[in-house]
């Protein structure tokens, strides 16, 4: 059974043939309309469950749009309008999705959510989010770092603002990956030191500053996310401690000329990022955007073993 919970689930050379995967067939798919299935329709008949208990645009479309080129069909769920809202244990809940589909993604809050769903499942579970990581995001990331014509081994990443489930997914690629990370965060906001400690046995140099000019220096990615994430309050001490992480024009003069900026979305423009950059000539946003449904899938296609 391959499970999808964090990358180090698939390893690194699991993600570098995914990324080659959906380097090809996007290419093949140059020009069709969206929803044309794939050629070769590789996961035809088979169906996935997709479970959000969190609100999704990206995630949503992108996992629906990736099984139906696939050759396959999708069931949304949404907990609130399913017996799981109303007290049925995830551990039913993955049993009697198990009798339906044939592999289920999950968007959930606490990560034991999903590794419970993962151990009671009998098809494959995937990691639409968590808390904790957002594994799916950081291979659509490293997707489009490629596609940009960066290698990824010593590729220097910069990370701007809160130590949150995306910024602990690209520490554990780092690792894989075989890339170095900076971080540069306000004190209280650092990212799960598990994520960072296995990073750097696997030889990743993931370095922690106060300094965000001192993380921002010679990068060749600098990456930001929102600092206010899904059920958090909009609290004004954290907007307060994040303000000098700000990506703006001045922040990526200190990277190397041809760094690129990139986000997950939805971003908060005027806080973690401004409007010259997010729109600027090195932003490549919408191409991250678009490569979650090639990553997507790319990973559907590993948990099925197909590649």
């Amino acid at each position: 059974m391959r499970h999808f919970l964090n990358l180090s689930d698939a390893g690194g050379n699991a993600i570098a043939a995914m990324i080659n995967d959906a380097i090809d067939r996007k290419a093949a798919r140059h020009g069709w309309p969206r929803g044309k299935v794939d050629a070769d329709a590789p996961l035809a008949g088979h169906m996935l469950a997709m479970v959000f208990e969190k609100n999704s645009t990206r995630t949503r479309v992108s996992f629906d749009m990736a099984i139906r080129q696939l050759g396959g069909t999708s069931v949304v769920l949404n907990s609130t309008s399913m017996q799981l809202g109303r007290g049925e244990s995830v551990a039913d809940t993955a049993r009697v999705l198990s009798g339906y589909a044939d592999a289920i993604m999950s968007r959930t809050d606490e990560h034991a959510k999903i590794e419970e769903l993962a151990a009671h499942a009998a098809v494959p579970v995937i990691n639409g989010l968590t808390d904790l990581s957002h594994p799916c995001q950081i291979v659509a990331d490293l997707l489009t770092i490629v596609e940009h014509g960066k290698a990824l081994p010593g590729l220097e990443v910069a990370w701007l603002g809160d130590g949150n489930n995306v910024l602990n997914s690209i520490v554990e690629a780092a690792g894989l990956m075989k890339f170095n990370v900076r971080i540069g965060c306000p004190e209280g906001y650092d990212p799960d030191m598990r994520f960072v400690d296995a990073a750097r046995a696997g030889g990743a140099n993931i370095t922690l500053t106060r300094d965000p000019v001192k993380a921002v220096q010679d990068a060749d990615v600098v990456v930001a996310d929102t600092w206010i994430s899904m059920g958090q309050d909009h609290a004004e001490a954290k907007l307060q401690a994040m303000m000098p992480y700000q990506v703006n024009e001045a922040m990526m003069g200190h990277a190397k000329d041809d760094a690129l900026f990139m986000h997950c979305l939805p971003a908060h423009r005027g806080e973690e990022v401004t409007e010259a950059v997010i729109d600027g000539p090195q932003s490549v946003i919408w191409d991250e955007a678009e490569n979650r449904l090639h990553a997507q899938k790319s990973i559907l296609r590993w948990c099925f073993g197909q590649i």
